[in-house]
């Protein structure tokens, strides 16, 4: 691996290595009363976000910390892009100051991949390019620790059922979803009002169901999506009240799920929209195992790109 840029790139071994990485780094770093390992001692990475975040930037940042790496944040709003400068010339700035790993967030879709493309060398060098979220696009590191988290409630993903509702054409976290737990063994079914369902998704490798109380009873997990209305411009349903009558997770429904069912929430989360007040706190959601679990997975993806070993087994 060169670049993380979207989970269609990764293979079942690959994603399942990724996987078993971080959950290598979380058992080294587990009862070390400092948590610090050499792993990316003399490494650069640098965060580059054109959007708000609050997890994944976080969670970068405190990966490469604790693997000994030195972390800089470039943030678009401090930077010089509010003096003009372009895209391009940022991070080909930024590479030329010695990124190693250049952790990008933009709110358009395919810019790390064209940043990829810019910062490569003509001797095919440059830094590894990680995807932190791409417009409407792809957030493949939030996928592996959805997968992780999934993986760690309910064992094997083959066969498991896993439902994905909500604001689906506006989300990246649903695309990368799609693509990799459906690579790793599992079904996956979009829940979603016609309007909320992106152009082409009869070619994902999903089903489609705009009756979530049909669904429920029959699925291994949950993963709600946060209604995006930064994004949209007209109406993509009748009212805020309507939606989470129709498609909201709330305490009724979530006594439908099976003993052994899991919520998942990408975040931030609308309580009271999407998800209940009570159920974003229930046993069975697992919100803040997905934010640990983040640190050690991005853990997994700074290695498997700067280190390039097969596997974190042998250094930890």
């Amino acid at each position: 691996m060169r670049h993380l840029l979207s989970t269609q790139d990764l293979g079942r071994d690959e994603a399942t290595a990724l996987l078993d990485d971080a959950e290598r780094f979380e058992q080294a770093l587990t009862g070390r009363e400092v948590r610090k390992l050499p792993t990316l001692r003399g490494r650069t990475v640098m965060t580059v976000f054109y959007e708000n975040s609050t997890r994944t930037r976080v969670s970068f940042e405190v990966a490469g910390k604790w693997m000994s790496a030195d972390v800089i944040n470039v943030s678009a709003s401090s930077s010089s892009v509010g003096k003009g400068e372009s895209l391009r010339d940022t991070v080909k700035t930024l590479h030329a100051a010695g990124a190693d790993a250049l952790i990008v967030r933009h709110p358009a879709s395919g810019a790390p991949a064209q940043i990829a493309d810019w910062t490569t060398d003509s001797d095919g060098e440059g830094p590894a390019i990680i995807n932190a979220g791409d417009g409407t696009h792809e957030h493949p590191t939030q996928a592996l620790l959805d997968a992780l988290t999934l993986r760690q409630r309910l064992g094997s993903l083959d066969g498991r059922r896993i439902a994905i509702v909500g604001d689906v054409v506006h989300s990246r976290v649903a695309r990368s979803n799609a693509h990799l737990l459906s690579t790793l063994g599992a079904e996956v079914v979009l829940v979603a009002p016609p309007t909320l369902l992106p152009a082409g998704v009869g070619e994902w490798p999903v089903t489609v169901s705009g009756n979530l109380d049909a669904e429920l009873p029959a699925v291994d997990a949950v993963m709600m999506l946060r209604v995006q209305a930064e994004r949209m411009n007209g109406g993509f349903f009748p009212s805020p009240r309507e939606y989470a009558v129709r498609f909201g997770l709330n305490d009724r429904r979530l006594a439908m799920l099976s003993d052994d069912a899991v919520v998942l929430h990408p975040g931030p989360m609308l309580r009271g929209m999407e998800i209940g007040w009570s159920v974003a706190d229930s046993p069975k959601a697992t919100v803040l195992d997905q934010v640990r679990n983040g640190v050690h997975v991005r853990m997994a993806v700074l290695f498997r790109l700067l280190v390039g070993s097969d596997s974190a087994g042998a250094q930890l």
